[in-house]
């Protein structure tokens, strides 16, 4: 494969921040470009993916599928020489762990019942 048919990608992440631009071969999946995501991931950012599985790849605005290949995924304005196509990347968050102790109200309740018979 010659170094033409190479594509650069770079990508953007949830604070405006990119990691890139990596070249990818045009039967590159998206899933080995998450992966890829996941590996260089920077240490210093809060939010960082568990797995491939909680990143998302955005490219002309649309969510691109695991089982496709870069080739597959190329806008028009890929075709361009040269360029550097931007994706973006988001991670999922992961879902809160549900609260395990409830909280005990431990104010006495003064109950009142009357019986009346007559």
């Amino acid at each position: 494969m010659s170094e033409e048919d190479f594509v650069e990608i770079k990508f953007r992440l949830f604070d405006g921040s990119d990691m890139g631009p990596f070249r990818y071969s045009p039967a590159s999946t998206v899933a080995m470009l998450k992966e890829r995501i996941v590996a260089e991931w920077p240490k210093d950012k809060k939010f960082a993916p568990k797995s491939a599985n909680y990143v998302k790849l955005i490219s002309a605005g649309k969510i691109l599928e695991n089982n496709k290949t870069v080739a597959q995924c190329k806008m028009p304005f890929g075709e361009l020489p040269k360029g550097v196509i931007t994706m973006h990347a988001v991670v999922q968050p992961s879902l809160a762990k549900p609260k395990t102790e409830k909280k005990v109200d431990e104010t006495p309740k003064n109950s009142m019942c009357s019986c009346s018979i007559f």
